[in-house]
């Protein structure tokens, strides 16, 4: 078994985890979402609490954004932005999967956080138009993963995340 080594984790780096749902509709638009916490409209999501796995963060997150549990296996981007308002931090987008007009109806019903003041579907032409520069290249970048089918299975230890 390996042991870490003494004194490595006296001071630790400072960095943000986020981990993010990419989620279309049966007609290709990006479910967004629109809160008090971020300019702009962002993927549902958020950071992991101590010992959680990042896949399941994503999706704790979504579901209580949106009312929506989803299966998320894969990643579709990883992205470093530098400190400036808040510390560094990576940002991994994992696929949230294509709804039906049912799963969709979800949305209708739930009622999300104080914190989240609307849920969005927007279509990639007009992303632009209500994300900061840097979610919006995240995003783009996720969907041109997808186009291509370069998903990279989600692995814990090693296996692929069930």
């Amino acid at each position: 078994m390996l042991h870490p080594l003494p004194g490595i984790l006296t001071n630790p780096p400072r960095r943000r985890l986020t981990h993010q749902a990419l989620v279309l509709n049966s007609d290709g638009a990006v479910l967004l979402l629109e809160s008090t916490h971020c300019n702009g409209h962002t993927l549902p999501g958020g950071s992991a609490e101590r010992n959680e796995l990042p896949h399941l963060a994503a999706r704790r997150h979504t579901e209580n954004q949106t009312g929506l549990v989803l299966p998320l296996r894969s990643l579709l981007a990883a992205d470093h932005t530098d400190e400036q308002l808040l510390p560094e931090a990576v940002h991994f987008v994992y696929w949230g999967g294509r709804l039906t007009r049912a799963q969709e109806t979800t949305l209708t019903r739930h009622r999300p956080p104080h914190h989240v003041l609307g849920l969005h579907w927007v279509p990639d032409t007009r992303l632009a138009d209500v994300m900061t520069t840097g979610e919006h290249r995240r995003v783009t970048q996720a969907l041109t993963a997808l186009a291509r089918g370069a998903h990279l299975p989600f692995l814990l230890r090693g296996i692929p995340a069930g």
